[in-house]
């Protein structure tokens, strides 16, 4: 199988365990705040990860690189914290298309970090598809919800987050990367949680244990896509995930979507399309 092929499988797996993230951040936000919900995404991740630790630990987790984790980390917990607010306060597919603005922020990060070139294809893409964009999140009387700016800064930490993943495909595996961004997460989320602690029910923590699960099983297929094929290319792929949080939204909550709406996620699919279409550099 073509890297890019693979990758695009793992992006669209990765997509739809993140909507199912974002379905239990809905479920429990009512009733725990968000700082917490961050904590115990990352806590539980790491028991998630315990049998790759126990098993393979003392050989994989020594790094030369410790400082990108760090740096990862805290972009995504930032990236994180962004993301899980507007999943609780946006419609379930409005939301997801927020975060799908994170792929047309990458070639721009990837281009400025990895020095990987932006075609005229991309960039006529990227401006299509927050053309897009716009028409889904359509600002309700010219106000913009604070959700949306919030969401909108998480994609694109988000997206730098993901190229960061990139430049360490050289030597790190992807368990090695999940590890340390739940390790260095858990750690970097201790303290806005602390100052607005909530202890979880039964129940909410079994919502919890499945967040840290669908999250995980999402980081790891997420972690893998990008470190065999570029950043910028993977991104068209993401968006089966609009789709199904739509639907999801729908079928679930009510929530109704309007002409414009759906106007807009042609947008940005053929924006989407025509980003597909760019060919792989040469290596």
């Amino acid at each position: 199988m073509k890297p890019l092929t693979l990758g695009a499988l793992l992006i669209v797996l990765s997509e739809i365990f993140l909507v199912t993230s974002g379905m239990i951040i809905r479920q429990v936000s009512e009733d725990l705040p968000t700082e917490m919900i961050v904590l115990m995404r990352n806590l539980l991740s790491l028991v998630w990860l315990l049998p790759w630790i126990l098993k393979y630990g003392r050989k994989e987790i020594p790094t030369s690189r410790i400082h990108l984790h760090f740096m990862r980390a805290f972009i995504g917990v930032t990236a994180m914290s962004c993301l899980f607010y507007s999943w609780a306060h946006l419609p379930l597919g409005q939301a997801a298309m927020i975060k799908q603005t994170a792929p047309f922020f990458l070639p721009i990060i990837a281009l400025w970090w990895l020095k990987e070139p932006i075609s005229l294809r991309v960039k006529v893409a990227i401006l299509v598809g927050f053309s897009g964009v716009a028409l889904i999140l359509q600002p309700n009387q010219g106000v913009v919800h604070i959700a949306v700016l919030v969401g909108l800064a998480g994609a694109m930490l988000g997206a730098l987050a993901k190229v960061t993943i990139r430049s360490m495909r050289g030597s790190e595996s992807p368990n090695k990367i999940v590890f340390y961004f739940a390790f260095f997460g858990s750690i970097l989320a201790a303290l806005p949680a602390s100052m607005n602690w909530v202890t979880p029910t039964f129940e909410q923590f079994v919502w919890l244990f499945g967040l840290a699960a669908t999250s995980t099983l999402a980081q790891l297929l997420l972690t893998r896509a990008y470190a065999i094929a570029p950043a910028g290319q993977l991104g068209p792929f993401t968006y089966a995930s609009v789709i199904f949080a739509t639907f999801m939204g729908w079928l679930i909550w009510q929530e109704a979507f309007n002409v414009l709406t759906i106007i807009g996620i042609v947008v940005v699919c053929c924006a989407a399309v025509i980003m597909l279409r760019e060919k792989s550099p040469v290596k």
